[in-house]
């Protein structure tokens, strides 16, 4: 019986996890504008999205900002990550800490926060803005997940490759490099996603002349979302899953290495 209920609650997590989304996937081949009722199955809207030119501007501007972001952002974090490993130096503590209030502080205050910080300095609105924005709040999840995974590594390793001659950048490059390469990976991944998915910051710091993809569609909800924007979710889920698949795939080959 206990068995037969751990399966049964672990259905129903997983049902509510992904069953939303099956239903967007489904829908985005009904055959029908605005209509919860299945109508038959259709192409259209997958021919519709990819004449709807302004929607990939959208689109495109959302994957500009979320892969520079993302790999900015763990280009940093790991920087950050080796930094709190590695060394000791004054404010330590202090800096931890605060990677982790940038993690629990509400998108609503973190956005405000740098709005007044944009306008305090006079700066405009648009691309470079949204671009900083998305980094900072993408940056404490890369170093957390980079530095969790560095945490566990036994310090004796570097400090005998020292004994050894090996210089700081070798043992950068030989020793925590590859360890940290399944972080940077999830870290890049992480901060891809919240990029993507991200509509309360970006709100306040996007500015009219540059517009993503979770504005455009939060915007659409006012007048209904199409089976066109449901097409465009299944590309990106689809484009997602690969992603992750891919990284798996990497992970793998790099541990039998």
């Amino acid at each position: 019986m206990n068995r037969f209920f751990k399966s049964l609650f672990i259905t129903i997590v997983y049902l509510f996890l992904y069953l939303p989304v099956a239903i967007f996937i489904i829908y985005s081949f009904n055959n029908a504008k605005f209509s919860s009722m299945w109508n038959g199955a259709t192409l259209h809207w997958y021919r519709v999205l990819f004449s709807d030119i302004p929607l990939l501007i959208v689109t495109g501007h959302s994957l500009v900002i979320a892969v520079l972001a993302a790999s900015m952002a763990t280009f940093v974090g790991a920087l950050g990550a080796c930094a709190l490993f590695r060394y000791r130096f004054f404010g330590k503590k202090l800096l931890d800490g605060l990677i982790f209030v940038l993690i629990i502080v509400p998108d609503l205050v973190f956005g405000i926060s740098l709005l007044v910080l944009y306008v305090t300095l006079k700066i405009q609105l648009g691309f470079w803005t949204l671009l900083l924005a998305h980094i900072t709040f993408c940056l404490p999840f890369v170093v957390v997940t980079v530095y969790g995974r560095l945490d566990g590594t036994d310090k004796n390793i570097l400090e005998a490759a020292k004994d050894l001659g090996a210089s700081d950048y070798l043992i950068f490059k030989r020793i925590i490099l590859p360890l940290m390469i399944p972080a940077l990976i999830a870290g890049w991944l992480l901060s891809f996603t919240l990029s993507m998915d991200d509509v309360i910051v970006s709100f306040f710091v996007s500015g009219p002349t540059y517009q993503i993809l979770p504005l455009y569609i939060y915007s659409q909800i006012h007048v209904g979302i199409t089976p066109e924007i449901n097409a465009l979710c299944t590309l990106i889920f689809v484009f997602t899953v690969t992603l992750v698949l891919a990284s798996r795939f990497l992970l793998k080959g790099t541990s039998k290495n």
